[in-house]
């Protein structure tokens, strides 16, 4: 049988967080999970590139919109599930005995880790703290998060939009909280923006332009206010 599992990443000038990414893979390519790793280019100008190249990844490239990103990638995917990552999260050891186990008992429904960050003072713990309470109270995931769905499911459901911004906070809606599982496995993702911006800050921030989005923002004009001078994904 053929592994199971299309391992989908968007990438924007990725390269200095890709190597750390891709090496938490290598335990699902030796499980025998990962058919194939695609990783959606937005206009990248670093090594990204070449770093995919170095494991053998699928490049696919075209306009800068993470969602637009992430649907050329589920285009180009071969496998019956993807998993979808952002280029600065790193799963865990035993990720992939997770994932099997979510594949064969999911029973129609996507899967999402629990989110922790590199870094370990008390502000970075509040802020996965409350994202994981989000995602299991409101069906809310975010996308560094991670996202394990079938082919079905995301066909069932209408695929990403193209859209620069809360494309995974739209997926999250689509399948609602009846079709999204935690899978028992704790993900790390970088605390960079919230280093430099400062945790309060970035968070009061995500928080308003989540609840402009659910009010009907367009994403477009708040793509704009969450990353104005930041090109990496």
């Amino acid at each position: 049988m053929r592994a199971p599992i299309s391992v989908i990443i968007p990438v924007l000038d990725a390269a200095a967080a890709l190597p750390a990414c891709l090496a938490a893979l290598m335990e699902g390519l030796e499980a025998g999970v990962i058919r194939e790793v695609i990783l959606t280019d937005g206009g990248s100008t670093d090594d990204s590139q070449r770093i995919g190249d170095a494991v053998g990844a699928v490049w696919v490239t075209g306009a800068p919109s993470r969602g637009g990103q992430l649907r050329r990638g589920a285009a180009a995917a071969a496998g019956n599930w993807f998993m979808v990552l952002h280029a600065d999260t790193v799963l865990p050891d035993g990720w992939s005995a997770a994932a099997l186990t979510h594949m064969e008992g999911a029973g129609g429904a996507a899967g999402y880790f629990d989110l922790s960050f590199d870094a370990k003072s008390l502000a970075p713990r509040l802020v996965a703290g409350w994202a994981n309470l989000r995602a299991r109270r409101f069906g809310l995931p975010y996308g560094d998060q991670g996202l394990l769905i079938s082919r079905a499911l995301y066909d069932a459901v209408g695929g990403y939009g193209d859209m620069p911004l809360m494309e995974d906070v739209a997926m999250a809606r689509a399948l609602g909280r009846a079709r999204l599982r935690p899978l028992g496995a704790v993900v790390r993702t970088s605390a960079r923006r919230y280093a430099t911006e400062g945790y309060l800050r970035r968070g009061g921030r995500n928080l308003i332009l989540l609840l402009r989005f659910l009010c009907g923002a367009d994403p477009q004009r708040l793509a704009r206010a969450y990353r104005p001078k930041d090109r990496s994904s």
